[in-house]
């Protein structure tokens, strides 16, 4: 078939709860309105108070705010566990699967560099890939 991607035969992730997604380098965690309400909803907060304590404009977009040390806000420091995990955004319900890690296998390979999960682990069939990938586009 034409346009197969090159992980046609599917990669393999299982989350190794490390918290190496939810920090590192500044970046972006893009979040709309659904989104902050939903966070808001699972904290049992005004989203008022999440828009105000837990993201920052970053062009006409929003993102979750990091720590200094470029932990996100809602990564717990001594488990390194995300205190949100449900309610967690799409691009985080994603990770590894966005189509910047999944342009090349080198990109994919510097994935696995930073985390641990990836290439490890559980099977995912290029068509469960295609939907998480469609989620967002990182």
């Amino acid at each position: 078939m034409e346009n197969e991607p090159w992980y046609k035969d599917g990669l393999n992730f299982t989350c190794t709860g490390c918290g190496n997604c939810c920090t590192g380098d500044p970046g972006v965690v893009w979040v709309d309105d659904e989104e902050m309400q939903a966070i808001a909803d699972f904290l049992d907060k005004p989203v008022g108070e999440i828009r105000i304590f837990h993201t920052r404009p970053v062009g006409a977009r929003v993102s979750l705010t990091e720590y200094a040390n470029g932990d996100c806000t809602f990564l717990d420091p001594k488990t390194r566990r995300c205190t949100i995990y449900s309610a967690r955004p799409r691009q985080c319900r994603s990770w590894p699967f966005w189509n910047s890690n999944l342009a090349t296998p080198d990109a994919w390979e510097a994935t696995k560099q930073e985390c641990p999960g990836a290439g490890q682990g559980a099977f995912v069939s290029v068509d469960a890939i295609r939907e998480q990938a469609s989620m967002i586009d990182i």
